[in-house]
């Protein structure tokens, strides 16, 4: 019983150490610093263009995007106007997957960063909105012919006034 609980304690142990020093499933390599790539957009569909932004790199780091992960394959970074960033293009092939890929910029200085890219089959940004009347059967105020409106605010004049004027021969007593 004293051997169980020593062997189990010793197991527990080791794995804990063993738990402790592995790095978490996505980490960065050692010595390798990851930083953030933004995505515009961030959802595209198949053959569209997209656009790639970094402050992870340095001035003067030379840096290189990599879209294999869709299949785009890479691309090169340029640095902006103010020194601080540096932006890329590159296009999503016409035969990609819909699913959601990794896109990579490496600095020359070591640093990594990461940003996602969803692949979708419909787009976002090409909405249609529907246009002209909806097939009820109740009408509107001012339908498409002026002169069946006309007609019908007649009817409706014409049924007041008779309405009106039988209601009042009532009231007098006068019979119908």
């Amino acid at each position: 019983m004293r051997t169980t609980r020593l062997l189990t304690g010793t197991a527990l142990a080791v794995a804990a150490a063993g738990l402790a020093a592995a790095p978490a499933y996505g980490a960065p390599a050692y010595g390798e610093d990851t930083g953030i790539l933004e995505v515009y957009p961030s959802a595209v569909v198949p053959g569209a263009d997209v656009a790639v932004d970094t402050e992870a790199c340095g001035a003067e780091d030379t840096v290189t995007g990599d879209a294999s992960a869709v299949g785009a394959g890479t691309f090169a970074l340029a640095p902006g106007a103010d020194g601080q960033d540096a932006a890329g293009r590159f296009r999503v092939p016409p035969g990609a997957q819909p699913g959601t890929y990794e896109i990579v910029a490496k600095c020359s200085g070591g640093r990594r960063a990461a940003g996602d890219l969803v692949v979708t089959l419909t787009s976002t940004e090409q909405r249609v909105l529907p246009r002209g009347s909806v097939k009820t059967g109740v009408g509107g105020a001012l339908g498409p012919d002026p002169v069946q409106t006309a007609a019908g605010v007649a009817a409706l004049a014409v049924a007041a006034a008779g309405g009106t004027w039988l209601l009042h021969r009532r009231a007098r007593g006068d019979g119908f």
